[in-house]
């Protein structure tokens, strides 16, 4: 005896070292990136169809998934610095800070 698809279930992978999280639901198929929202969508009437075109769109939307892949792999653009108290360029002045801070006194990298 079968159950049957009354909610969600989601199941992790790893293909080519990248982690997916598929999500079967009772309308379709759901293949993202983890982390990610937008994905490869199936409905379960375009697959049963058996459609030429469904074919088509689905080994394009592949395609999306390498170029989402490249262009994760590319450097990002440095964060910009929220505006305020700027944090300090070493470790060991954050380490000197925090026992200054531990023992109640101030440190000259830590005023204003």
């Amino acid at each position: 005896m079968t159950t049957l698809l009354e909610g969600t279930l989601k199941r992790q992978l790893s293909i080519g070292g990248r982690t997916y999280i598929l999500a079967v639901s009772p309308e379709g198929l759901k293949l993202t990136l983890k982390g990610r929202r937008k994905g490869l969508e199936l409905q379960w009437d375009a697959l049963v169809s058996g459609d030429a075109a469904l074919a088509i769109a689905l080994n394009a939307s592949l395609g999306s998934f390498a170029a989402g892949a490249s262009a994760q792999r590319q450097p990002s653009q440095p964060a910009m610095r929220p505006k305020g108290k700027s944090s300090p360029a070493t470790p060991e002045v954050r380490r000197r800070i925090s026992e200054a801070r531990r023992a109640g006194t101030k440190h000259k990298a830590n005023r204003r």
